[in-house]
């Protein structure tokens, strides 16, 4: 009856924030494109 308790969700947090990171990621390139489309609406045709 040697159960650790603590150690039985180990892979839990490393996908909690494996999946904050990619939300993260997600909403940079959101906001980077949205910087370039109002800072730079004709990017092309400087």
């Amino acid at each position: 009856m040697t159960q650790n308790t603590d150690q039985e969700d180990d892979g839990n947090p490393k996908f909690g924030r494996l999946l904050i990171v990619l939300f993260a990621a997600v909403v940079f390139c959101a906001a980077l494109t949205w910087v370039m489309g109002v800072f730079f609406p004709d990017f092309p045709n400087f």
